[in-house]
């Protein structure tokens, strides 16, 4: 995506990072769902015209990996390639995710910073040799507390999240001297009380550390689909140790110092709320322990529920986001898992929910909005926007709404992370809109045909269509697509130039829609719903 002309070279980039992904299968609703909302504040941030940095990527080391490309009867790197350029990058591309840098933990320029870290810390005596014996979860990746696992009817030890049992290790690995930092980290967390969201997973990672931190193995030694440890090749670096360091990796670490400096770290980490542990603990203890910045944000969203269970390819609850946007279209895929569900909190998603939604909000409050507004300036000013004359207490009440909404959605949006808020801010001014138009009854100004009438009648489209300007600028980030089709519609191409280079801070500035403007009927922005093919 181009960068806005007022960026300032030189400045930190606003830096925000999705998880990377296990590519042991193609991705499902609940990946798109963080790697949107990233999307969203990534653009929403560029629109205001400062430097945006957004990373994205695969995780595609450990002993899952492994596995499932041994089912599969290939190498794992074999599995990747196929994996990340067949299904991975084409979804985000489909999901039109405007992302400056996609890292695979396979890359050279991550593997060899990978080792360099970790050697850094071994030489600091930050890392020592030890034994480990304790369950392990493979799907997770993860060394699990006796205290986290839930309990079968037969007895049996399962993983809470996969609902499948643990394996019991035993083998000779490294450790890092996590326990050291539980106090440092308690610390940091009392001083920046913002550092984990919501405010439920901080309170979980704060009662996690004041239990007292175990060392952490950072190495296995039973396989050998990983990167060497650097100093003993007989084990290799455990899989998040690797995975998490891909944020500082990708933007220069060890490699190139001034696109470093401007980047990292991260001001936002956005993660599912099962990798808390992983990004509000370990990752920051390790970068305290080499003496570098920790991240302003560890964002944690819920969980995508269907049918009371965690969506997932385990669980069988997977559901392929293509399978919603061949039938309800791509930008409202982007707007709907935003406008349902509150960032942070568990959410169900029904067919039904989405349905209800998209008739009512997109296609009937807003779409036709839009074009009501058009049709109305071609057949009574021959699609030339009239010049607004003097403004009454009705179109006044507009522009006090769109300020607010404006206000509100750049705060919500663009500072804390509240999508579904934001969003409602600005479908409340689409409905005001509507209530103007409706109130106003343009229709019947129109057979007025006296000077006074025709002025009315001119302020009354131009406050729509003004209005709708203002509504493309702010809707951009999130459905870019639709968006733009407004803003040709409305001729505001010509007049004001790129729709991604209008400030979103800036939208509520009234009278920027230049009379004369050319106003055209487009397509419709949401067509009506065709019913779902039935087996």
């Amino acid at each position: 995506m181009a960068a806005t002309g007022s960026e300032k070279q030189g400045a930190k980039a606003f830096y925000v990072t999705t998880p990377i992904y296990y590519v042991n299968d193609a991705p499902h609703l609940g990946h798109a769902y963080t790697t949107v909302a990233g999307d969203v504040l990534t653009r929403w941030h560029r629109q205001r015209g400062e430097k945006v940095w957004y990373l994205t990527g695969t995780d595609e080391h450990g002993q899952k990996i492994m596995r499932t490309a041994e089912a599969n009867d290939v190498t794992p790197q074999a599995w990747c390639d196929k994996l990340v350029e067949e299904a991975w990058k084409p979804l985000w591309e489909h999901l039109n995710i405007a992302n400056d840098d996609f890292i695979r933990t396979t890359q050279k320029r991550h593997t060899d910073r990978v080792q360099e870290f970790v050697q850094d810390l071994y030489d600091k005596d930050e890392i020592y040799k030890g034994g480990y014996e304790g369950p392990y979860c493979v799907g997770c990746e993860e060394f699990k507390l006796p205290g986290d696992l839930v309990e079968a009817e037969d007895g049996t030890k399962l993983c809470p999240v996969h609902k499948r049992p643990v394996e019991i290790l035993k083998e000779e690995n490294y450790f890092f001297k996590l326990s050291a930092y539980g106090p440092k980290l308690l610390e940091f967390y009392e001083a920046n009380p913002g550092f984990i969201q919501p405010e439920s997973a901080r309170n979980e990672v704060v009662n996690f550390v004041k239990q007292g931190l175990d060392d952490l193995s950072i190495s296995r030694s039973t396989f050998d689909w990983g990167i060497p440890v650097p100093w003993d090749e007989k084990h290799v670096i455990y899989v998040w140790i690797d995975a998490l360091l891909n944020y500082a990796t990708a933007v220069g670490y060890n490699e190139n110092p001034a696109k470093f400096e401007e980047t990292f770290p991260a001001d936002v980490h956005l993660i599912g709320k099962d990798i808390l542990r992983f990004h509000a603990v370990i990752w920051p203890a390790m970068l305290m322990a080499q003496g570098l910045p920790v991240p302003g944000r560890v964002a944690a969203n819920g969980w995508l529920m269907v049918g009371g269970e965690k969506m997932s390819k385990s669980n069988l609850t997977g559901i392929k986001p293509q399978d919603l946007t061949s039938h309800f279209g791509v930008d409202a895929y982007r707007w709907y898992f935003l406008r349902a569900i509150a960032f942070g909190q568990d959410g169900s998603f029904s067919w039904e929910d989405f349905t209800a939604r998209y008739t009512s909000e997109l296609a009937n409050d807003y779409g036709n909005l839009a074009s009501r507004v058009a049709a109305m300036v071609g057949k009574y000013f021959g699609g030339e926007l009239p010049a607004s004359a003097a403004d009454g207490d009705a179109e006044k009440a507009v522009h006090e709404s769109l300020t607010k909404a404006v206000a509100v959605a750049d705060a919500k949006i663009g500072e804390e992370l509240d999508f579904q808020a934001g969003i409602l801010a600005i479908f409340d001014f689409v409905k005001q809109v509507n209530g103007y138009i409706t109130e106003q009854e343009p229709w019947k100004v129109a057979k007025d045909e006296s000077e006074e009438g025709r002025a009315r009648l001119a302020t009354i489209l131009y406050t729509a269509a003004e209005s709708l300007r203002a509504v493309a600028v702010l809707l951009n980030p999130i459905m870019p697509e639709t968006s733009q089709a407004l803003w040709d519609s409305l001729g505001a191409e010509a007049s004001l130039g790129a729709l991604a280079s209008q400030p979103v801070q800036d939208a509520a500035t009234w009278g920027q829609l230049p009379a004369g403007a050319t106003v055209t009927k487009g397509a419709v922005l949401f067509p009506r719903l065709e019913e779902p093919k039935k087996d």
